[in-house]
């Protein structure tokens, strides 16, 4: 797929459509080409020290805004290549909802796809093939309303721009951009728009997760202290793997960033534990960065001489630490390394005044529960699980049921016109750790701040992941 070097500085729309999927959620971030110089002039911006005031509201908050209540919610699907093509199962899964569009420039895939839907009994989709701009024709269906995004990375502001001035309510893969800038754009969008706009983080509704946001919210940690999530994931196979992505464009990061490229997995769980834009908020972040080893290495050992891979520099630090305050002096560590040698994890923990949880593997030490330096087990804690999973028990889906948990609570509000668990707010927060923790770096450590996207109404306690199950009508 990348049989010419040009193409490590000119990746097509068909990379950054065919939405080749990150093993662990989202996908990746698409093509140099036009966009590289940008991409460089907003990773070059110094670093700053001092919150900047926030741009004046456009439009009406989205907080508490419910969706527009369907009978059958009609969903579009743009990018189809490995996590696209996954997700689509999921809608078929859920009751009440229809695939009617689909829309990938690899015309196989998006043919597979809605061989998907007219298997399980629906009717036969739109299909959207022509180029790299397609996308733009399925918005303007009308008749779109909710449009999953699960293209690469820098494709995803673009296209999420294109669904909320068409009117569609947009889900989009991590991160929600890879620059703050457009974070805020996508903040003021949503805000005049009246479209929510949500990241799609699938970690929020893992099992465990949502044990541990109970728990938390029922004061058996205590008062909170510390929290930590991270993404670490060995990829170096996967990303020198041509059959896996389209194209090389999630190598490519590591050649234009630093810092942490891919934070939400870890921070939108722990963002939830902490109530942070419902009563707390991150205020800053601290990052630092090891050697980047770990591809060029990876690459002398497995790649033949002459790949174009070869005429990559990588920049991107092997694990990226960051430490995140909150306006009530919480601590949040968050970790990236997808380039050595290491088994799984997103680490998963909370502590608070009275004990704390820890994944990978799963443990737990809360008083008077454990004493004596002897951990807990964790699965002796489940009366304590979220009504999804009692509900749910054996999901369909990858990733232990997450993902089914995902698509199955959002076509659920939408569906019953309810509020989301997370919006927009949270979107350009849990994504915004990308551009800073990279500034933080190149600034040898210097703290950032993290703007409020809520522009104050942070303060004010809300409902969020911890829902309460509604009374099906």
């Amino acid at each position: 797929m990348n049989d010419a070097a040009s193409q490590n500085h000119d990746i097509s729309r068909r990379t950054v459509l065919g939405a080749a999927g990150a093993a662990g959620a989202g996908l990746g971030i698409g093509g140099l080409g036009a966009g590289s110089a940008s991409a460089t002039e907003r990773t070059s911006v110094p670093a700053q020290t001092h919150e900047a005031p926030a741009p004046k509201r456009q439009g009406r908050s989205m907080i508490g805004v419910p969706f527009q209540r369907r009978s059958t919610v009609r969903v579009g699907l743009i990018g189809l290549g490995n996590r696209g093509g996954s997700m689509i199962d999921l809608y078929l899964d859920v009751p009440g909802v229809r695939v009617v569009a689909l829309c990938d420039p690899v015309k196989a895939k998006t043919q597979s796809a809605a061989a998907k839907v007219t298997a399980a009994g629906q009717p036969a989709p739109a299909l959207y093939m022509n180029g790299e701009h397609d996308y733009e024709h399925l918005l303007r269906r009308g008749d779109i309303d909710f449009v999953h995004i699960a293209t690469p990375w820098d494709s995803h502001f673009e296209i999420t721009k294109a669904a909320l001035l068409a009117g569609v309510h947009a889900g989009v893969e991590c991160p929600a951009s890879m620059h703050l800038d457009q974070l805020w754009e996508l903040v003021d969008l949503s805000e005049r728009t009246r479209r929510h706009c949500m990241q799609l983080e699938n970690c929020c509704y893992g099992r465990n997760e949502m044990r541990v946001l109970r728990m938390a919210h029922a004061g058996k940690f205590g008062q909170l202290l510390h929290g930590a999530g991270a993404y670490i994931h060995d990829l170096r196979g996967l990303m020198f793997d041509p059959k896996y992505y389209e194209g090389p464009w999630r190598r490519l990061w590591h050649t234009r960033m630093r810092g942490d490229l891919y934070p939400t997995h870890g921070f939108g769980p722990v963002a939830n534990y902490m109530d942070i834009n419902r009563g707390d908020r991150v205020v800053s972040i601290v990052s630092v960065g090891s050697p980047t080893l770990g591809l060029a290495e990876y690459r002398a050992a497995h790649m033949p001489a002459g790949d174009p891979s070869y005429k990559e520099s990588y920049i991107e630090s092997d694990r990226t630490i960051s430490l995140v305050q909150t306006a009530k002096g919480r601590v949040i560590r968050l970790e990236h390394d997808v380039s050595t040698p290491h088994p799984y994890s997103r680490i998963n923990s909370l502590g608070g005044t009275k004990g704390l949880f820890e994944d990978y593997p799963e443990r737990i030490y809360i008083e008077p529960d454990q004493h004596d330096d002897n951990w807990g087990d964790f699965s002796k804690y489940t009366d304590w699980d979220h009504w999804l999973w009692k509900e749910h028990a054996n999901p369909p889906g990858g990733h232990g049921g997450m993902d089914y948990m995902l698509v199955f609570r959002l076509m659920q509000c939408i569906r019953l016109g309810l509020v989301p668990d997370f919006d927009v707010y949270d979107a350009a927060t849990w994504s915004a750790p990308v551009p800073l923790s990279n500034q933080s770096v190149k600034a040898k450590g210097m703290p950032q701040p993290i703007p409020d996207f809520t522009r104050g109404e942070w303060h004010k306690s809300r409902p969020g992941m911890d829902s309460e199950k509604p009374k099906e009508a």
